[in-house]
């Protein structure tokens, strides 16, 4: 029997490693704002999530051939994109401090509610193993 196998585990565990990948871009960017032709680095990791979830068998039911198609992207690992085409700075550097400081709240809300996740899965766990105590 293994406790930490299940599909739930496998997609806390996966949001928590792209929470990690993306907490690191965003800590690149905020370091980087004032180094000259630095261009900013976006995350996308929410494909790794579904595949988590795909791989536990769980499919949707189309009940109308109108209804869009639930299709998940198969990718090694997060994404990471630079946005070149933008320039915020003189110095080439396309860094909104304000963005970075927003997408870093918005990602640290979503890893405590991961680990809260988590806890929980572990409490009934210990719960479990005391005998309902």
């Amino acid at each position: 029997m293994n406790l930490f196998g299940s599909s739930s585990f496998r997609a806390l565990e996966t949001g928590l490693n792209g929470a990690q990948v993306r907490q690191n871009a965003i800590s690149q960017n905020i370091a980087n704002v004032d180094t000259p032709n630095y261009k900013a680095k976006q995350v996308e990791f929410k494909h790794l999530l579904n595949d988590a979830v795909n791989q536990a068998g769980l499919k949707a039911n189309r009940t109308h051939e109108q209804h869009y198609e639930f299709k998940s992207v198969r990718n090694s690992g997060p994404i990471v994109t630079e946005n070149r085409q933008t320039e915020f700075n003189h110095n080439g550097n396309n860094v909104d401090v304000d963005r970075e400081m927003s997408e870093l709240a918005k990602n640290q809300i979503y890893y405590n509610a991961l680990i809260d996740r988590l806890n929980g899965r572990f409490q009934s766990l210990e719960s479990v193993i005391r005998g309902g105590r």
